[in-house]
C-alpha cells in the first residue's frame, strides 16, 4: 500500500490493493488505519538534472608537423583552425587561380579557416601556400576531421572474417567528401 500526500480536502488517497476500496473521509485527522506504527512513507526523489547540451565548439588548435618557416627563420607550429562556412567553401570557387588550378581550392580554403599559427599577425593563402608539403597534407586531414563532426571514419565489418575495422570516408581533396 502507497499513500501519497493529502489533498485539500483532506483526504489521503492510497494505491495498490486498497485502491479499491474508498479512503475515509477524516477532514485532515489520521485515522489508526493511517497512521499504523512502522509505516513510513518513502521521501520524494529529487527531480532527475536536466542536462545542458554541449555548447558547439567551433575553434580547434592543432600543432603543424614540421612548422611553417618565416622570413626572419621563426618556426610556427601551433595554431587554431575554426569550422568552414557555407561561403568559406563557395567564396575560393571565384577565385582566379582556383578557377585556373583546382588545386589552388585547398590553399585558399585554408587561408580562411585557420585563424591563428604561431606569433604571425595574420594567417591567409599567402602563407598557406609557402608551408611545406607535409604541414598542408596535415592542415588538409585536419580540415576534413573537424568539420565532418571529428572523424571521416566509419566502423565496418569484413564479410569474410567479421573483423571489425575502420574505412576513411573523406574525399580526396576538400570540398569533395
Amino acid at each position: 500500500m502507497r499513500r501519497s500526500a493529502a489533498r485539500a480536502g483532506g483526504a489521503v488517497s492510497y494505491s495498490g490493493a486498497d485502491a479499491a476500496a474508498p479512503a475515509p473521509e477524516t477532514d485532515g485527522e489520521l485515522t489508526a488505519v493511517q497512521a499504523a506504527p512502522g509505516v513510513q512513507t518513502a521521501p520524494a526523489a529529487p527531480p532527475a538534472p536536466v542536462q545542458q547540451p554541449e555548447p558547439l565548439r567551433t575553434e580547434f588548435a592543432f600543432q603543424l608537423p614540421r612548422g611553417y618557416v618565416d622570413e626572419a627563420g621563426t618556426v610556427h607550429r601551433d595554431g587554431v583552425m575554426r569550422l568552414s562556412t557555407a561561403r568559406d567553401e563557395l567564396v575560393p570557387l571565384r577565385d582566379v587561380r582556383v578557377q585556373e588550378n583546382p588545386a589552388f581550392l585547398s590553399v585558399v580554403l585554408l587561408g580562411r579557416v585557420i585563424t591563428r599559427l604561431g606569433t604571425l599577425p595574420i594567417v591567409h593563402d599567402g602563407i598557406v601556400e609557402n608551408m611545406f608539403a607535409s604541414d598542408l597534407a596535415f592542415l588538409q586531414d585536419f580540415y576534413r576531421q573537424i568539420n565532418a563532426e571529428g572523424h571521416t571514419r566509419a566502423a565496418v565489418q569484413c564479410p569474410h572474417c567479421s573483423e571489425p575495422f575502420e574505412v576513411e570516408l573523406g574525399g580526396s581533396r576538400l570540398g569533395e567528401s
